[in-house]
């Protein structure tokens, strides 16, 4: 049986960049000076702020807008609710943040997907999320788990490499479908290490790990709660995962640079997560809501439930929000050209 696959190439940020970034102890003593914000800037805090998650609800982008919601919420004294607007791999619900009034009552909960790599990867894009939104704050980082099936000879990130080039083509990876991130990172990993892996796109990722767990597929690059429960259940191994550290909820799990292999030793994969706002909302507005945001994602209830989803915080406002799309937003656009990528 054939399967079609689509070259697309990931390019994270540097994990220098990341680790400079990563301010998971920062207190409310450390938060910057645009914390201080003029009187009035809150804004009509009888309306709600409504917060849209252009994805469905469940996973992971779900929860983070959920947990921010209840803590700005009860930091704000002011209703914040969660509008899940899945479709056309966050773009539907992205425009209709970029299409809201700028007044402040309107949220976007994006990631990298959203706001770096879509512009490049989908055709006839009506918005370009970098220059139609505000970034507000980031205040967390996911990343994947490089899972095989328990049975597999495959044990580590060298055992996988050599395999990949002794029989090209061979190895099958799935995803939970063309252009998410699972798929990206195997494109990115095999242009790195000058292999060739077939990519196998499903309709989610369950059935996906179903499959990986029953040998039908060879490799994953899965998100990590369902997969750590296949893994603990005995029925998949965890080979690396892709952030720049070892994760708490993996520690006994290498990282994709750890391999000591040199085309690997800046691999890093993950998706950064914030809230932007329509373009033209007021900077104090902003700036405000930036303060808070930090605020409930250096608290240690937030942070456990970042790690429960395999997390980790990622704390910076508006202007190191932006940088780093602009960073990541150029390296995807140059490399999701080179693997002429398009999705109609």
């Amino acid at each position: 049986m054939t399967h079609p696959s689509r070259r697309v190439v990931v390019a994270a940020a540097s994990s220098t960049t990341r680790r400079e970034m990563l301010l998971g102890l920062l207190s409310a003593a450390a938060l910057p000076a645009f914390a201080q914000v003029p009187q009035g800037a809150q804004g009509d805090t009888t309306k709600p702020i409504r917060i849209v998650v252009p994805f469905a609800p469940g996973g992971g982008n779900d929860v983070f807008a959920r947990q921010m919601a209840k803590g700005l919420g009860e930091l704000r004294k002011q209703a914040i609710v969660v509008d899940n607007k899945p479709g056309a791999g966050g773009n539907l619900g992205t425009g209709e943040v970029v299409r809201s009034p700028a007044d402040g009552n309107t949220l976007l909960l994006g990631h990298t997907g959203t706001v770096s790599i879509n512009p490049a990867l989908y055709k006839g894009l009506k918005f370009d999320p970098r220059k139609d939104l505000a970034p507000v704050a980031m205040f967390a980082s996911s990343a994947l788990v490089l899972v095989v099936p328990a049975s597999s000879k495959i044990r580590t990130i060298a055992d996988l490499v050599a395999e990949a080039k002794t029989k090209p083509g061979a190895i099958d990876y799935a995803s939970s479908g063309s252009g998410t991130g699972g798929h990206l990172s195997g494109e990115f990993f095999a242009e790195r290490t000058g292999t060739r892996l077939t990519h196998i796109p499903y309709k989610g990722t369950n059935p996906a790990l179903t499959d990986l767990a029953g040998g039908q597929v060879q490799m994953m690059f899965s998100v990590i709660p369902p997969a750590l429960a296949l893994v603990k259940g005995g029925r998949l191994r965890a080979i690396a995962v892709t952030s720049a550290r070892r994760l708490p909820s993996l520690p006994d799990v290498p990282t994709v640079m750890e391999s000591g292999l040199p085309a690997l030793a800046d691999f890093e994969s993950t998706l950064t997560y914030g809230l932007l706002a329509p373009r033209g909302t007021p900077a104090a507005f902003v700036n405000e809501l930036a303060a808070q945001m930090l605020k409930v994602a250096g608290e240690k209830e937030f942070q456990s439930r970042l790690d429960v989803e395999g997390a980790v915080p990622l704390l910076g406002g508006p202007a190191d929000y932006a940088a780093l799309i602009a960073r990541e937003s150029g390296k995807w656009a140059g490399i999701v050209k080179s693997s002429g990528a398009v999705v109609e």
